[in-house]
């Protein structure tokens, strides 16, 4: 670490396209980068020349190394454009490593290749804070959303296949199936038949030993056609997916059901990924993945079809995070990405786990939670930090002026057209007024005990009256500091403010004072309206039918002692995005509840959420194309 030099930045005015600067820069060789943060050779596994896995052992090797200091970077309730998340974590961490020094690690998100063709773009980061190669880093990587799709497909597959067998076989059929018969006469279970067994509470491991009555409850898992949960998935936003028909085929035409397409981030197993700790610990909760109920209401699971160590088996190398750098060479590790709705939007526990360790005690692990801090920094403290059991230090909540001015009551923010005056020039009652919005998620992040920094992302139209306001008001409502940051503009440099406000959070905090929204043994209702109650400020929770009858299957299963992952809008701390700033009087209403029981989370359905995104007119692969005698990528956001 002593010997390595941090790349000097060659700052351009006025700043170019987030690909332009990209293309300009000379990554350095990853193992340059492995090197400084004193990974061994057998602990990375090369993927070219600028990426690189990241073996589980460091953790081991480390045990004894007393952890970093923990951050999450969060938001305000964004406008449609985003606020700059992850171009803050990234500045952040440039200022922390290139300029002080620091031991420092940004853990972020992989991002799904729907808005990277779509609307919003890639993940990188923008402007002089960003994550290169950023090409590499927005499309395939190192290939682990190609993995979890195919995982997920091949469970998919699987239910199918079954309810097909089971209509249309024996009992003695499917035994003959399951469990063929050797040339000798003897019959032999595969492994994970057994875990099926240890389930109907048959305490036998030899098949001729079971009784007619348990041959047919073990080959007949008797899927509710109607009930099934799980859905094929693909990296790709195509809204005609959101709803189709399987089993048209001339053998399966009796068998025809109607289901949808998920984005590959929504999958569970991409939940489960982050949130796991282990291989081991993957491999339990993969095969706990509950796909729908039997006709009886048993819930059936990935073990159930005996397809859990094979999909395991697909996610072998997506366990291990991705080694990256930013513009100025420090560390990146990126792994998983899952979806901050109906999932928790957090990168993985892995990822946080190993860079804490090679950080060291006196360094830093700045990780980012997805969308505003009313669900993506409430879900990485009651679910991921729950499944980790890391304190975190300090959270740091990125606002802007043009955000606030809309939660004030400004014009409607559309993607795609140009903002209204009242966000480009200043406006201090408009700005006044929406800062209640940042006030309430300062209070929120305060009730979990942990320092609060808000980040004032810079944007050129800004005045300094408008920031001052801000400033004011950030610790009026209990921040711990509050500082303009010009990161995107500056890199590093212009991020510097941000950095020792977080040293000074993190030194003034006490990461004991730690805790959690709720306790996991109050019921699924109490735990929603908690959330809903505390986090968004709604009077009071409704449940429709289907989430009632949900609620009661759950309970009955004995999932009710799990956590909660609320899907709903990100775009008001309601349900109905057009509410800003603070909304009041106000019941959160749930439509449905749904169960990720191998991630370990129950998710109720607030409103309408598309699990598939879809295209707009105009989507950003418009402007992406490649120049065929250099091979460079162009048009990539």
């Amino acid at each position: 670490m002593e010997n390595f030099e941090y790349p000097k930045l060659n700052l351009i005015k006025p700043v170019p396209s987030d690909i332009d600067i990209a293309s300009a820069a000379q990554p350095l060789p990853i193992k340059s980068i492995a090197n400084s943060v004193g990974l061994l050779e057998e602990e990375i596994d090369f993927y070219g020349k600028y990426k690189a896995k990241v073996s589980l052992e460091v953790v081991e090797r480390l045990k004894d190394v007393e952890n970093g200091n923990y951050v999450v970077v969060t938001g305000i309730n964004p406008t449609p454009l985003g606020e700059g998340k992850s171009t803050t974590t990234i500045g952040l961490c440039q200022a922390l490593g290139a300029h002080l020094g620091k031991k420092t690690f940004a853990c972020i998100r992989q991002p799904s290749q729907g808005p990277t063709f779509g609307i919003k773009g890639g993940a990188a980061g923008g402007g002089y804070s960003q994550v290169i190669p950023m090409e590499e880093f927005n499309l395939h990587m190192t290939g682990d959303i190609h993995a979890i799709t195919a995982a997920n497909n091949l469970l998919a597959a699987a239910i199918d296949t079954r309810v097909l067998h089971e209509s249309t076989q024996t009992d003695a059929q499917l035994w003959k199936r399951l469990c063929p018969e050797a040339k000798d006469g003897s019959r032999k279970f595969a492994p994970i038949m057994l875990r099926r067994l240890k389930k109907l509470g048959i305490d036998k491991t030899e098949p001729n030993e079971l009784t007619q009555e348990e041959i047919s409850r073990f080959v007949r898992l008797d899927i509710d056609p109607s009930r099934i949960t799980w859905n094929r998935v693909l990296d790709t936003n195509d809204r005609f997916l959101r709803g189709i028909s399987v089993g048209q085929g001339k053998e399966e035409q009796r068998f025809e059901r109607k289901t949808n397409f998920d984005i590959s981030v929504a999958s569970e197993i991409m939940a489960v990924l982050a949130l796991c700790t282990s291989l081991h610990d993957m491999r339990e909760r993969l095969g706990r993945m509950v796909i729908g109920p039997s006709r009886s209401g048993e819930p059936i699971t990935a073990d159930d079809l005996g397809v859990g160590g094979a999909i395991t088996v697909l996610m072998r190398d997506a366990i291990m995070p991705t080694l990256m750098q930013t513009l100025e060479g420090t560390p990146v590790l990126v792994h998983a990405g899952p979806f901050a709705n109906i999932a928790h939007g957090n990168s993985s526990i892995i990822a946080d786990q190993i860079a804490l360790k090679l950080a060291g005690k006196e360094g830093y692990v700045v990780t980012e939670a997805g969308f505003g801090a009313d669900i993506g920094a409430e879900k990485f403290f009651d679910i991921k930090c729950r499944s980790s059991g890391l304190k975190p230090n300090c959270a740091v909540i990125v606002a802007t002026v043009r955000a606030l001015k809309m939660h004030g009551g400004g014009p409607k923010v559309v993607a795609g057209t140009p903002l209204d005056k009242a966000y480009t020039d200043e406006n201090l009652e408009l700005l006044g007024k929406g800062t209640d919005n940042l006030a309430h998620h300062i209070k929120n992040l305060k009730k979990f005990g942990v320092g609060v920094v808000v980040a004032i992302n810079k944007f050129h139209t800004d005045t300094d009256a408008e920031v001052k306001l801000l400033v004011e008001r950030s610790l009026a409502a209990g921040a711990n500091s509050a500082v303009m940051s010009d990161h995107w503009a500056e890199g590093g440099n212009g991020a510097l403010q941000l950095a020792h406000a977080v040293e000074k959070a993190c030194k003034e905090t006490n990461k004991e004072n730690f805790k959690y929204l709720y306790p996991l043994d109050k019921s699924i209702k109490e735990k929603i309206e908690t959330i809903a109650k505390e986090i968004y400020g709604a009077d009071g929770v409704e449940y429709l039918p289907e989430a009632e009858e949900k609620i009661k299957l759950y309970n009955s299963q004995g999932f009710d002692k799990l956590p909660i992952c609320m899907a709903k809008t990100h775009l008001s701390l309601s349900h109905d995005s057009e509410r800003k700033g603070v909304p009041t009087g106000f019941t959160l209403p749930i439509r449905d509840v749904k169960i990720s029981a191998g991630a370990g989370f129950i998710y109720p359905i607030v409103g309408t959420i598309a699990s598939i995104p879809g295209l707009p007119t105009r989507p950003c692969f418009f402007e992406i194309d490649i120049d065929t005698k250099s091979g460079k990528i162009i048009g990539l956001s």
